[in-house]
């Protein structure tokens, strides 16, 4: 398929999601008006600072990913239930959880969210497609600290919106890029993380040369992070040795029956890596 149908194809998708979001969050709207989710218990919550947490690392901090299916892989793992693999990802020695809150494309609810929130103590990602601010205090009253705002389904100044209310509810914002492009017209200083989708909109293909690439042009006062592709604990440390120092990993984690189990031993492979005397 030529690279400009390719591209279009996937941006139709994009479209087609944005236009269901607006549908789905016009019927939360009327189902769950934003005062009653102010007055949630989780709501009222100290948010958790993801930025902080990886900053404070001095190691590469793992994001692990609860997610039941994906449009192109399909069914990944139905088998595990949220708390089970909140328990095992902190167990492991993640830094960070993300879980996938869409229904349609990934199976995934506001509940599974909830779920992972009540048995882990790290920050918390909505990985959403947000397009609206009642989402980000949905996000925050079903448990959320972190909101993923995609540019590439948003205008820069809806994005910086969408930054600058979540910043004032407490919400860390990871917004993700695929190009040097969305980075120079959306990144605004509302944004606390930055993290490089691996996945190359025009082709499909998955590549971390898309991180290093961009590395250098995401400005230090930004953390860092990598995304999708990240199969290896070799491909880790060669993007931490350029500056990243986050990466969210889903579907290798989940992929395998205990998913906990499979990013302990992942966090051990980057462990001896990085110091291999250490470890015997």
């Amino acid at each position: 398929m030529d690279g400009g149908l390719k591209k279009t194809k996937i941006m139709n998708k994009l479209e087609e999601i944005v236009q269901r979001k607006k549908i789905e969050v016009a019927g939360a709207k009327r189902n769950t008006p934003i005062g009653e989710l102010e007055a949630s218990p989780l709501f009222r919550r100290q948010t958790i600072s993801l930025k902080k947490n990886i900053l404070e690392r001095n190691t590469p901090a793992i994001i692990a990913e609860f997610k039941r299916r994906s449009p192109s892989r399909g069914e990944i793992n139905s088998k595990v239930t949220p708390t089970q693999v909140a328990m095992g990802y902190q167990k492991a020695g993640a830094t960070g959880v993300s879980v996938l809150t869409d229904m349609v494309s990934f199976g995934g609810s506001n509940h599974d969210l909830i779920m992972l929130r009540q048995h882990t103590t790290v920050p918390v990602l909505r990985k959403e497609f947000i397009i609206d601010p009642y989402q980000v205090i949905e996000a925050k009253a079903i448990g959320a600290d972190v909101i993923l705002l995609i540019a590439a389904c948003l205008e820069p100044t809806q994005l910086k919106e969408l930054a600058q209310t979540a910043q004032e509810q407490g919400l860390d914002v990871l917004m993700e890029v695929h190009s040097e492009e969305e980075l120079e017209t959306h990144l605004n200083r509302h944004v606390s993380v930055v993290g490089v989708n691996n996945r190359n909109l025009k082709t499909f293909e998955v590549s971390i040369q898309n991180s290093l690439d961009l590395a250098d042009k995401i400005p230090n006062d930004f953390v860092k992070i990598s995304e999708s592709g990240l199969k290896t604990a070799e491909d880790i440390i060669t993007l931490y040795k350029a500056g990243y120092k986050g990466f969210l990993i889903g579907e290798s984690f989940m992929k395998n029956p205990d998913p906990g189990a499979s990013c302990a031993k992942f966090i051990k492979q980057i462990e001896q890596l990085l110091n291999p005397e250490a470890i015997l």
